[in-house]
């Protein structure tokens, strides 16, 4: 496969133009059909990376420690993720369980670590690079990178944390009236997990490709 860089595909008509250069907060829309085509990062390429890694420590506590506790006639009982899935299996409730699993879990986990990598990666490769002294060759892109871009886009619309969030609070609404509630750090953590992924999920995971052939170009300057 031929990457041709400079070049953006409308998702809406498959239309293909040449990228524009935005300037900061600029957004470019198709002319054809007026899906968005691109936008500029700003400084958000900046801060995507910490709040990538603020992102898995919240998904950890989220998904390590209590959502609520619950008391009722003197008794306590607490569930964290992992475990409401469980309840849902063996309640014979098993693509409900798997459909929570995926959405809350697995897609939002597997989003995290793709964007990790795909900041992390092409510096520790270049420097692997440089220390098997081929620091004079045009900078490669690491091994996947153009499959994981595209699992990125396609991974988006599959993270629901925010839609579970939106359900255990109405959830602990209804048995305010009916027990003692107390929330867990698990829930809070989610609060601020489907906060940082909103923002994370703004960034367009093709600018990873204009990053790569800002960096490739920058190599071949430096050569010159």
């Amino acid at each position: 496969m031929q990457v041709v860089p400079h070049v953006t595909v409308c998702e809406g008509c498959d239309a293909v133009f040449r990228a524009p250069k935005l300037r900061s907060r600029e957004i470019a829309h198709c002319p054809r059909c007026g899906t968005e085509l691109t936008r500029h990062a700003g400084q958000q390429r900046d801060r995507l990376l910490p709040l990538t890694l603020a992102s898995l420590i919240l998904f950890a506590i989220a998904n390590l420690f209590p959502i609520v506790e619950i008391e009722l006639q003197g008794r306590s009982s607490q569930t964290t993720l992992a475990g409401a899935v469980v309840v849902l299996a063996g309640e014979g409730m098993s693509p409900v369980a798997l459909l929570v699993l995926a959405t809350t879990l697995l897609f939002p986990l597997a989003q995290l670590c793709i964007l990790l990598y795909l900041q992390v990666a092409p510096t520790v490769w270049q420097a692997d690079r440089e220390a098997d002294g081929d620091a004079a060759t045009p900078p490669e892109r690491p091994p996947g990178f153009a499959v994981l871009v595209k699992a990125l886009q396609s991974l988006r619309p599959w993270g629901m944390v925010e839609v579970f969030l939106l359900g255990v609070l109405v959830a602990i609404v209804k048995l305010f009236g009916m027990a003692t509630v107390v929330l867990g750090p698990a829930l809070w953590a989610f609060v601020g997990l489907t906060v940082l992924l909103t923002t994370l999920l703004s960034f367009d995971p093709r600018s990873f490709w204009q990053m790569a052939f800002e960096r490739e170009e920058g190599a071949k300057g430096g050569a010159a």
